[in-house]
């Protein structure tokens, strides 16, 4: 599949147009394209984190990401006050992360909130 059309099916995924209406147009289009790089790259193998995996299933699972987890995503980054050396790893990584970690991130909240 070509990038442009890489580029539109992670659009939909995510709901691109949702997701300008509540956070910055550069917010969004950075994370858009790194998903975009990743998985239209033709390397064997990704680092996330100090891991390299295999890239197939990094990429599976960015194709799985949709609006919430880039909202999650952004809410982290915004609340981040410690400095980021590699913010292109540390997004992969927070990109990665983020359909494993979104559940307890909005539970702890919760308990934070109303606990």
């Amino acid at each position: 599949m070509e990038r442009y059309e890489q580029r539109e099916r992670i659009k939909e995924n995510i709901d691109y147009s949702y997701l300008l209406l509540e956070h910055p147009y550069d917010d969004v289009e950075s994370l858009l394209e790194l998903i975009v790089d990743v998985v239209s790259s033709t390397a064997v193998t990704i680092r996330i984190g100090k891991e390299v995996l295999p890239a197939e299933t990094v990429k599976r699972r960015f194709l799985e990401l949709d609006s919430s987890h880039i909202k999650y995503v952004i809410e982290s980054l915004n609340q981040t006050t410690t400095k980021i050396n590699n913010i292109r790893a540390y997004l992969l990584t927070a990109l990665y992360n983020a359909p494993v970690t979104i559940g307890p991130y909005y539970s702890a909240a919760v308990r934070h909130d109303f606990g």
